[in-house]
C-alpha cells in the first residue's frame, strides 16, 4: 500500500511548480460553508442520478449546494463552485495534466490530498500529443490517496466520457455545458470498512467572468452501459457524515484550485509535461 505523503521529496522541491504546494490554502468560499453548516437538504430536492439530463437546461435548480442522504438510502452531495478568470481549456487541461505526479495532485489541497497513480497504458496516452485534451482524462483512471472528511481513503476514479453518463448528445452543447468530468469511484477506508462506490460529476459551464461546477455525486452508485445503478444494498443507509464530509471536502479542495488554476496553467503554457 502506497504511503501516505505530507512533504514533497529533494527533486520535486526543484520543480517550478512546486511552490503551489507552500501557498497558503484558499479560504473556502464563505457563501458555500454557510449553507452546508445549515445542515442536510430535503431529499426531495436532490437530482437522482437518472434525471442526469435535467443538467443541460438553463438556469438553476432549486437546490445547487447541499447534501442529504436518499430515501433509498444511498447519500448525495450537491456543490457550485465558481472559478474566475478559469476557462474550459484550464479545466480540461488541470484533469490531464494533474495525474501525472503525486506533487500535482497534492498541491492541489495538501489537507487532504496525499499521492496519486495512473496505468503505464494511461501514461503514454496522455503524453502522446496526438491525443486530444479530453481523452487524456476521459476513459482514464487515478487511484488516489485521499481524506474527503472521514479518513485517508484509497479511492479509484474511473472517467468517463458524457455518452457513457447517458447525457443526450444532441442537447449537449455550449452554452448549456463547457465540458464534464465525471467518474465511477471506488472508495476504501484504510481504518477499514466495505469498499464503497460512488459516481462523481461535474458539470461545467461558462458564466461570465469564468466558468462554474455543478457537481453532484450519488454514494451507492455507478453508471453501467449508461444507466445509473444503485449497488448499495437495500435496506442499507450510508451515514449522513459520508455526504456531509464530501460536500465540505468539495468546497475546499475547489476554493484552492480556483485560486491557484489560472497562474498555474499560464506558467505551464497549456502543456501537459
Amino acid at each position: 500500500m502506497k504511503e501516505v505523503r505530507t512533504e514533497l521529496n529533494s527533486k520535486e522541491k526543484e520543480k517550478p511548480y512546486a511552490k503551489y504546494y507552500y501557498e497558503p490554502l484558499a479560504v473556502p468560499n464563505p457563501e458555500l460553508i454557510e449553507i452546508l453548516k445549515k445542515g442536510p437538504m430535503d431529499p426531495s430536492k436532490a437530482l437522482m442520478p437518472e434525471d442526469i439530463n435535467k443538467l443541460l437546461e438553463s438556469g438553476y435548480h432549486e437546490v445547487e449546494t447541499g447534501y442529504c442522504i436518499l430515501p433509498n438510502g444511498a447519500g448525495y452531495a450537491a456543490v457550485n463552485n465558481k472559478f474566475p478568470g478559469v476557462t474550459i481549456d484550464m479545466i480540461n487541461w488541470w484533469f490531464a495534466w494533474h495525474g501525472l505526479e503525486d506533487m500535482r495532485y497534492m498541491l492541489w489541497f495538501r489537507k487532504g490530498h496525499f499521492g496519486i497513480d495512473i496505468s503505464e497504458e494511461d501514461r503514454k496516452i496522455i503524453l502522446d500529443p496526438a491525443t486530444p485534451m479530453l481523452k487524456k482524462f476521459q476513459g482514464r483512471t487515478h487511484y488516489v490517496i485521499e481524506d474527503v472528511g472521514n479518513g485517508v481513503e484509497d479511492i479509484k476514479i474511473s472517467f468517463l466520457t458524457p455518452e457513457e453518463l447517458g447525457f443526450d448528445m444532441d442537447k449537449f452543447k455550449s452554452p448549456a455545458v463547457g465540458t464534464v468530468v465525471a467518474a465511477n469511484g471506488i472508495s476504501q477506508a484504510r481504518a477499514g470498512g466495505p469498499k464503497a462506490p460512488a459516481i462523481m460529476l461535474h458539470f461545467v459551464r461558462e458564466i461570465p467572468g469564468g466558468v462554474e461546477f455543478r457537481t453532484r455525486f450519488w454514494m451507492g452508485y455507478h453508471m453501467i452501459y449508461k444507466k445509473p445503478v444503485k449497488l448499495l444494498p437495500d435496506g442499507i443507509q450510508i451515514p449522513i457524515q459520508a455526504p456531509m464530509g464530501l460536500a465540505f471536502h468539495n468546497v475546499e479542495e475547489y476554493s484552492n484550485l480556483a485560486a491557484i488554476l489560472p497562474k498555474l496553467y499560464n506558467e505551464m503554457e497549456g502543456k501537459i509535461f
